[in-house]
């Protein structure tokens, strides 16, 4: 088989870029290693920046998330008895939209046979070859039979755990990295919210968060040691943990509920560079990693596909190289800036196991800025609905 760009990975990330190239009339395939109901069933956020929800509307794919997405206007922080409420829209004119991931990339996939966007599941041992030549070419096992796809570029959307970023050699590369001590403990369930915006809560216990994913159904997360065993925390516990750091004005409007998942994710901060070598680029979880913290993970994929679908529309339709060479310049320079913010909301928020009393009256002193001066609550909302492309 023969294509102008092979996409590895179909989690929102490749099928973002793929509808994208397609619109374009740029051929493309996309080979993912699982099949689409084990992409489905990944359960991720739902904090959707305009620059997403812009790229969504772009390809008419928006029917479902403009009928069922909740519009946020701002989002709170706690600490102890106090709510600070950030504005984001009247400091910003924007609004998140709140839309799970799942069902992002279930929409995607829908579109998928009417664009002619063609996907190949259940791909295995998919390997990447010839990435510093004009020519490389992808492999894969399908029905026990080795296939072949030829290129001109790859793009390397398979996240973390892929392919992609191993292909381009260690003596090429560099990566930064911040694990955090803790992991997030979720509780998923059909119980409303507690709150209309999301609240994150810096407690003297631990952090909190609560969330929700529709009127109907919720997500909740505390912070716990990265040695805790989900089955230690039945959901009477946790919902009192919950009630408990999420304070005493919070804690009478939540109602509790069986979990439809629980789980512990860890937290860390990744950076590898470059996100371009030869003719293979990386977007996503597959250069970068961020904390939950501030919900920047899907939407700073979406931004390195913005980048990355123009840059090969451009050279393919008019023989433009310019964004292909800039490519993972202009990625990168969003990517840290959202890292910086993702690490310093984490930091914000959590009380980390080698703080002391130093840096607690740091984060207050912090918090009570946040709480008096516009700037400041301008800076995060900023942040917090996206920063401009």
């Amino acid at each position: 088989m023969k294509t102008q760009v092979v996409i590895i990975g179909a989690g929102p990330a490749g099928l973002l870029l793929g509808h994208l190239l397609r619109e374009a009339d740029v051929d493309c395939v996309i080979v993912e290693r699982v099949s689409g109901d084990y992409v489905l069933g990944r359960i991720r956020a739902g904090v959707l920046e305009r620059t997403t929800t812009d790229l969504l509307d772009r390809l008419g794919i928006n029917a479902r998330l403009n009928a069922e997405g909740l519009l946020e206007e701002g989002l709170c922080l706690a600490d102890g008895g106090r709510l600070i409420r950030i504005n984001t829209y009247e400091l910003t004119g924007k609004h998140v939209i709140v839309y799970g991931q799942t069902e992002v990339t279930r929409d995607l996939m829908e579109a998928a046979h009417d664009r002619g966007l063609e996907i190949i599941y259940e791909a295995g041992d998919v390997s990447l070859h010839d990435v510093e030549s004009d020519t490389p070419y992808v492999t894969y096992t399908k029905d026990g039979t080795k296939q072949r796809i030829d290129a001109r570029f790859i793009a390397g959307c398979d996240g973390f755990h892929g392919p992609s970023r191993k292909a381009i050699p260690a003596s090429a590369a560099r990566n930064y990295e911040r694990v955090y001590p803790f992991g997030w403990l979720g509780i998923l369930a059909d119980v409303p919210p507690c709150h209309d915006e999301l609240i994150y809560a810096n407690h003297e216990r631990g952090f909190a968060l609560a969330s929700m994913r529709s009127k109907v159904r919720s997500r909740y997360y505390i912070d716990v040691p990265l040695t805790e065993k989900v089955e230690n925390w039945s959901d009477d516990r946790l919902w009192d943990e919950l009630a408990v750091r999420l304070g005493p004005d919070v804690a009478p409007h939540i109602t509790r509920g069986p979990a439809l998942e629980k789980s512990i994710a860890p937290l860390r901060s990744f950076v590898f560079t470059p996100m371009r070598h030869g003719s293979l680029f990386l977007a996503g979880d597959a250069a970068h990693i961020v904390p939950p913290t501030g919900a920047k993970g899907l939407n700073l994929a979406a931004s390195d596909v913005a980048y990355l679908s123009d840059a090969l529309i451009g050279f393919f339709t008019r023989s433009d190289n310019d964004g292909i060479a800039k490519y993972a310049e202009k990625a990168l320079a969003r990517v840290w800036k959202c890292e910086r913010f993702s690490w310093s909301l984490t930091k914000l928020m959590h009380r980390f196991p080698e703080d002391g009393p130093f840096e607690r009256a740091m984060q207050v002193a912090e918090l009570d800025y946040i709480a008096s001066s516009r700037a400041a609550q301008t800076a995060i909302a900023e942040n917090y609905v996206g920063l401009p492309l």
